[in-house]
């Protein structure tokens, strides 16, 4: 059961990383939007992050596959799938020279990840409040039959 725990208290860490880092992307997608930042450093610092995130999201949901729970892995599958497909075809970076003509979209497609981010985070925040409640329910329980306090 500590197990459980564990696996809940590492997915709500790495929710919060894989939220953080997309509302990063967002802001620097935004900032670029209103010409705050040049085109140049808003996409070397939104590349610095991206093979962090899909190295996070895609342990995370190979953690939540081998650990049996599925509702978490349907949830983030698709999102891996299409992490894994930009990565084997190249297309996971943002270019300099393209960055306006895809700026709309690039948006879109985080303001999508980021919702799906927070529906991860209160399924998270769930579970982890659950499993610790039983853990110290049980754990109290056997205590007090063993007359130990």
């Amino acid at each position: 059961m500590a197990w459980e725990l564990l696996l809940w208290l590492y997915a709500f860490a790495s929710v919060i990383s894989l939220i953080a880092l997309t509302a990063y992307q967002l802001v620097n997608l935004s900032d670029l939007e209103f010409d705050y930042i040049n085109p140049y450093d808003s996409s070397s610092r939104i590349n610095a992050v991206v093979i962090p995130e899909f190295m996070v999201q895609g342990i995370l949901c190979a953690s939540f596959l081998l650990s049996w729970h599925w509702f978490p892995f349907l949830i983030m599958a698709p999102i891996t799938y299409y992490h894994v497909n930009l990565f084997m075809n190249r297309r996971h970076l943002i270019d300099v020279t393209e960055i306006f003509r895809l700026l709309n979209g690039e948006k879109k497609y985080r303001i999508i990840k980021l919702s799906i981010y927070f529906s991860i985070f209160v399924i998270v925040i769930y579970r982890l409040v659950m499993s610790a409640v039983l853990l110290l329910t049980d754990e109290g329980y056997d205590s007090l039959e063993s007359g130990i306090f």
